[in-house]
């Protein structure tokens, strides 16, 4: 008797990195009671510039957090990078939420409180100084800190407006 073993399926490899940021158990009240469903607040990030955020909603756990990771990998956008930080400094708002967030010197690290440290790691940001105003609720902290991303503009984008050179702008 031949021992025929199967191969191992091979587990595909994952270019995001997915973090859960939130977990909240919403309850809906009906005639018959209470249902209560989980809402997962997820971020999705390749470390390479690009980032994205999902919600999503369920009866069990996991599948509100697989909702999520759909939602937030069609919600990716960019992140223009200046070596290991960002370009300039810029304040992103939603709602009552405010971040500013600061170009740092390497070697700083990410300096930001929850939501918008998974937000800037996920994007592979490693040094950035960050302070979260106003509204401490984990999705319009996300919110804001992805407007204040995508208001972000390289310098490459500044010289094709102002019809210069990159040098021209960078000295």
């Amino acid at each position: 008797m031949q021992n025929k073993r199967r191969p191992r399926r091979r587990r595909e490899e994952n270019p995001f990195e997915e973090r859960v940021v939130n977990i909240n158990r919403v309850t809906k009240v009906v005639k018959g009671g209470r249902r209560f469903r989980f809402s997962a607040l997820v971020v999705v990030g390749d470390k390479k510039g690009r980032v994205g955020f999902g919600t999503g909603k369920a009866q069990e756990v996991p599948d509100a957090i697989k909702k999520a990771i759909e939602a937030a990998k069609a919600s990716m956008i960019k992140v223009p990078m200046y070596g290991s930080t960002i370009p300039h400094e810029i304040t992103g708002i939603h709602g009552a939420g405010q971040v500013y967030l600061r170009p740092a010197s390497l070697g700083t690290g990410v300096i930001a409180g929850g939501p918008v440290r998974a937000v800037l790691e996920a994007a592979g940001v490693k040094d950035i100084l960050s302070k979260s105003l106003g509204s401490s609720t984990p999705i319009n902290i996300i919110r804001a800190t992805m407007d204040a991303i995508s208001k972000l503009r390289s310098a490459e984008e500044v010289a094709r407006t102002r019809g210069l050179t990159t040098k021209e702008i960078l000295h």
